[in-house]
C-alpha cells in the first residue's frame, strides 16, 4: 500500500509546472506531463465554444479597436486638414448693394422730396483683397507641418503605451493561468491519491483516521484552485479592457469545472528570450522614442510659431476697389445733353497703424511657448532616460532572479519532496509531512511561475521604456 500511495504522490509534481532555463530549451529530466503544450498551453476545463487568444492576434485586435489609439489617429486627421487652411491665401471678399432710399432737406432741416429707390435703378459692387508681407503663408504652413509630425509621434506613443498595457495584462493573465494549471495538477493527482485511500480503507488495510487526515489536508490545494481561478477571471478581464471587448460576455450555456471567462489566453510562458542588443546600444535608443520625438517636434513647432509672430512686424495691406452705377436722374440745369447714368470707380487702400505693442506681446508669447517646449522636451529625454535605467534595473533583477528558480531552487524544492517520499516509504515520516513537502514544492513552482511573469514584464518594460521595438517576448 505504501508503495502505491509513493506512486501517485511522485506523480504530483509530474502534473505540476517544471523550470526551463533562460532561452534555452527544458532539459529532459524537468519535462512533464504538459508535453508539448508546455505551461501557459494547457486545456482548462472551461465552458465550450470559450474564444480562445494569442498574444499576436490580441497585438492585432488592438491596432483595429484600441480606443485611444483610434483617438490619436483623428488627431493626424484634424492637424491634416488644418493645413490645407493654412496653406491658404487670404480669401477675397466681393460685396454688393445698391440705394433702396433716398430724402433731401432744406436749408431749414425740412425733409423734402423722400423717395424709394428700385435695386435695378443703381448698384455697387466691390473686391477687398488682403495682401499679407513678410512670408506669413510660408511660416503658417511650416508651423503646421511641424504640427502633423507631432501628432504623428503622439499616435505612435498612443500605441506605445497600449501595447505595453496589453502586453502586461497578457504576462499577467498567462501567469495566472500558468498557476491555475498547476493547482488543477495538483488537484487531480490527490483525488487519485484519496481515491486509493479509500479503497484501502474499504478493504480494512488503513485506518479510518489516516483518511480523514489525509481529506483534511486538501483544503488548502482546494483553496489554491478557488484563488487561482479567480486571480485568472480578473487577468483575462484586464485583456479583455485593453481590447475594448466584452469581459463579461463569455458562454453560460454550457457548465464546465470553471467559471467561464471571455478569454481564454495561450501563449508559451516557458519563452524566455534574451534582448540581443548591448545597454549602450538601448541607451541610445532612448532619443528617438515616440514621446521624445514628439516632444522635439512640439520644440520645433513652437519655433515655427515664433518665427510666424516676428513676421507680424511686416504690416498687411488691405486694398479695396469698387464700382458703383445710378439710373436716377443727374441731369444739371445747364446741362446740354441728358445723363441716362452715373458710373463712378473707387480704389482704397489700408495699412494698420499703431501695432507695435500688439506685436511685441505675440512675439513675446511666442518666444516663451517655445521656451516652455523645448524645456519640456529636455525633460521627456531626460526621463526616457530614467525609464530606461528603470528598466534595465528590472530585466537585471527579474533576469537574476529567475536564474535562482532555474539554477537551483526548484531542483532544491524537489529533491526535499523525493526525500520526504523515501523517508514516508520507509516508515520514518507521516502522509501529511509529504503533503507538506509538496505544498511547499507547488508554491515553490508558483513563485517560479512570478518570477517568469516578472522576467517577461521586464521586457516589455524595456521596450516600452527605449522604443525599439522586438524585446518583448513573442509568446
Amino acid at each position: 500500500m505504501r508503495a502505491a500511495l509513493a506512486f501517485l504522490l511522485l506523480a504530483a509534481p509530474a502534473w505540476a509546472q517544471s523550470p526551463a532555463p533562460i532561452a534555452s530549451p527544458a532539459p529532459a529530466t524537468q519535462r512533464t506531463a504538459q508535453g508539448a503544450a508546455g505551461p501557459g498551453m494547457m486545456a482548462l476545463p472551461l465552458p465550450r465554444g470559450t474564444r480562445v487568444l494569442g498574444l499576436e492576434e490580441a497585438e492585432r485586435l488592438l491596432l483595429e479597436r484600441n480606443l485611444s489609439v483610434i483617438a490619436a489617429q483623428r488627431g493626424v486627421d484634424a492637424v491634416r486638414a488644418q493645413r490645407l487652411v493654412a496653406s491658404s491665401l487670404p480669401p477675397a471678399e466681393v460685396s454688393v448693394g445698391n440705394t433702396f432710399a433716398e430724402f433731401n432737406t432744406t436749408q431749414n432741416n425740412r425733409v423734402q422730396g423722400s423717395r424709394f429707390i428700385s435695386p435695378a435703378n443703381n448698384i455697387s459692387v466691390g473686391l477687398t483683397v488682403l495682401i499679407e508681407r513678410g512670408g506669413k503663408r510660408t511660416l503658417r504652413t511650416r508651423l503646421a507641418e511641424e504640427n502633423i509630425g507631432v501628432a504623428e509621434a503622439q499616435v505612435l506613443d498612443a500605441l506605445r503605451g497600449q501595447f505595453f498595457a496589453l502586453r502586461q495584462a497578457f504576462i499577467a493573465a498567462l501567469a495566472a493561468r500558468a498557476n491555475l494549471e498547476v493547482a488543477l495538477a495538483n488537484r487531480g493527482s490527490l483525488d487519485r491519491t484519496e481515491a486509493l485511500l479509500r479503497r484501502q480503507w474499504q478493504d480494512g488495510a488503513l485506518p479510518e483516521g489516516d483518511l480523514l487526515r489525509f481529506q483534511a489536508s486538501r483544503l488548502p490545494f482546494e483553496a489554491e484552485v478557488t484563488a487561482a481561478a479567480q486571480n485568472y477571471a480578473a487577468a483575462v478581464a484586464q485583456v479583455a479592457v485593453a481590447l475594448a471587448l466584452d469581459a463579461a460576455a463569455f458562454n453560460t450555456t454550457t457548465t464546465a469545472a470553471l467559471p467561464p471567462v471571455a478569454l481564454d489566453v495561450r501563449g508559451r510562458f516557458d519563452a524566455m528570450p534574451t534582448p540581443g542588443v548591448t545597454r549602450d546600444e538601448l541607451a541610445d535608443a532612448v532619443q528617438n522614442r515616440a514621446d521624445v520625438v514628439a516632444a522635439s517636434r512640439a520644440a520645433a513647432a513652437g519655433a515655427a510659431n515664433t518665427s510666424l509672430a516676428e513676421a507680424q512686424r511686416s504690416r498687411d495691406v488691405t486694398l479695396n476697389g469698387g464700382w458703383s452705377r445710378s439710373r436716377l436722374s443727374q441731369d444739371l440745369p445747364s446741362a446740354s445733353q441728358p445723363l441716362n447714368s452715373t458710373n463712378q470707380f473707387t480704389f482704397n487702400l489700408s495699412v494698420p497703424i499703431f501695432t507695435q505693442q500688439i506685436v511685441r506681446g505675440q512675439i513675446g508669447t511666442a518666444a516663451g511657448q517655445q521656451a516652455q517646449l523645448e524645456a519640456q522636451a529636455r525633460l521627456a529625454l531626460l526621463q526616457g532616460r530614467a525609464d530606461f535605467a528603470t528598466a534595465w534595473a528590472a530585466y537585471e533583477q527579474s533576469r537574476a532572479l529567475l536564474r535562482l528558480f532555474t539554477g537551483g531552487a526548484l531542483n532544491r524544492a524537489e529533491l526535499a519532496y523525493r526525500s520526504a517520499e523515501q523517508a514516508y516509504l520507509s516508515g520514518g515520516r507521516s502522509l501529511l509531512d509529504v503533503l507538506d513537502a509538496l505544498r511547499t514544492l507547488n508554491a515553490t513552482r508558483v513563485a517560479a511561475n512570478n518570477a517568469r511573469a516578472a522576467y517577461l514584464t521586464a521586457l516589455a518594460q524595456l521596450e516600452f521604456a527605449t522604443g525599439v521595438s522586438g524585446l518583448a517576448a513573442r509568446l
